[in-house]
C-alpha cells in the first residue's frame, strides 16, 4: 500500500462513490477504483459493501477506516514539522474567497505572495455562496463574519467598517440623502444569497438603531457586480470598505459618512488543523499586512 492508494480510499469512504472520490481527486475512475482494489487486496478484505446504487463501509471498513485516517494526519504532521525546520515552502493553497474581495483585492496580492514563494501553487474558488470544505475541495476560505461552527479553526484577519457608497455623478444627479428618511428618495443596488434579498439596511445614530427598507432596480447575486452597479452610478450600495477600497482611494465612489454601519470581521478559516500549513500561516501574515495597509490608506484620505 501507498499513501496516495490510502487517500483515494478515504474519499470513497467520504462520498461513499468511486466516481466522486475520483472527481475529488482529479483522477479517472478507473484509477480509483485500481487504487481501492490494491488496499482491499493487501488487507485481504472488502473494506466496502457494494450496492446497486451506492457503496457502504464493511464492519471491518467501520474499524480501518478512522485509524487509517489519523495515521494519515499524523504523516502529514510529520511531513509538514520537518519542513518547517528546514525552511522549505512549498505545497497547493486551495483558497475559497467571495467574489468581489478575490478578485479586486486577494487576487493580486496572491500573486505577489506566490511570486515570493514560487514553490508554492494555487486553486482558487470564488464564490458568494457558503463554501462546504469536502465538496468544493477546498482547503481555507477567507470570508467575512464571525464563524459560527464550532467544529471550525481560523484566524481573525481584521475587523472591516460597512459603508454606504455612491458614485459622485449619481449623487449630483439625485441629490446626497442626509438622514435615513431621505433613503425613500433614491435607488438601492442590493445583493441577494440564496433568494433573500439584503434590501433592509440598518444604521446606527449613537445608541439606536435605524432601519430602512429601501426600493431599488437592481439585484444580483454577486457581490462584485452590485460593486460595479455602485460605480456607474445606478444607485447607493452598502459594501464593506475593503471590497471598495480601490474605488474610494481613486475617487470614483465616495461614501456617506452620515450613516454608519456595523463593522464585520473577516477571517481566513480551516476544516481542521491539519490545514493550517507553515504556508498558510505565513499567508495569514501577509492578509493581515495587506488589509492593514489598504486601511491606513483610508485613513489618510479620510474615509475611515
Amino acid at each position: 500500500m501507498n499513501i496516495e492508494d490510502l487517500q483515494v480510499v478515504l474519499k470513497v469512504a467520504e462520498f461513499r462513490s468511486i466516481t466522486q472520490a475520483a472527481e475529488q481527486l482529479d483522477m479517472r475512475i478507473a484509477t480509483a477504483s485500481a487504487a481501492l482494489k490494491r488496499v482491499e487486496q493487501a488487507l485481504d478484505t472488502e473494506l466496502f459493501t457494494r450496492t446497486t446504487r451506492q457503496l457502504k463501509l464493511s464492519s471491518a471498513g467501520e474499524r480501518y477506516i478512522p485509524q487509517c485516517e489519523q495515521a494519515l494526519q499524523v504523516l502529514e504532521q510529520a511531513r509538514q514539522n520537518m519542513k518547517e525546520d528546514l525552511g522549505v515552502l512549498d505545497g497547493e493553497i486551495r483558497l475559497a474567497v467571495s467574489s468581489d474581495l478575490g478578485r479586486n483585492l486577494v487576487t493580486p496580492w496572491l500573486d505577489e505572495f506566490m511570486d515570493k514563494h514560487p514553490n508554492v501553487s494555487l486553486r482558487m474558488n470564488l464564490s458568494d455562496s457558503n463554501i462546504d470544505f469536502y465538496r468544493d475541495s477546498v482547503d481555507i476560505a477567507l470570508r467575512y463574519g464571525t464563524p459560527d461552527d464550532a467544529s471550525m479553526y481560523g484566524f481573525k484577519i481584521c475587523d472591516v467598517p460597512g459603508l454606504l457608497c455612491a458614485s459622485p455623478s449619481y449623487l449630483q444627479r439625485h441629490g446626497t440623502p442626509k438622514t435615513p428618511d431621505d433613503l425613500s428618495e433614491h435607488n438601492g443596488l442590493f445583493y441577494q444569497l440564496y433568494d433573500i434579498k439584503h434590501d433592509v439596511w440598518t444604521f446606527s445614530d449613537g445608541g439606536q438603531k435605524h432601519k430602512v427598507k429601501m426600493k431599488g432596480n437592481r439585484v444580483s447575486n454577486d457581490g462584485d457586480l452590485v460593486r460595479r452597479w455602485c460605480v456607474a452610478g445606478k444607485g447607493l450600495a452598502v459594501k464593506s470598505c475593503l471590497d471598495m477600497s480601490n474605488d474610494l482611494l481613486s475617487g470614483k465612489v465616495v461614501s456617506l459618512p452620515e450613516f454608519k454601519l456595523d463593522s464585520t470581521e473577516l477571517w481566513l478559516v480551516f476544516p481542521s488543523r491539519q490545514s493550517i500549513t507553515p504556508v498558510v500561516r505565513l499567508l495569514r501574515d501577509a492578509l493581515k499586512a495587506k488589509t492593514s495597509g489598504v486601511f491606513n490608506k483610508l485613513v489618510e484620505k479620510g474615509v475611515l
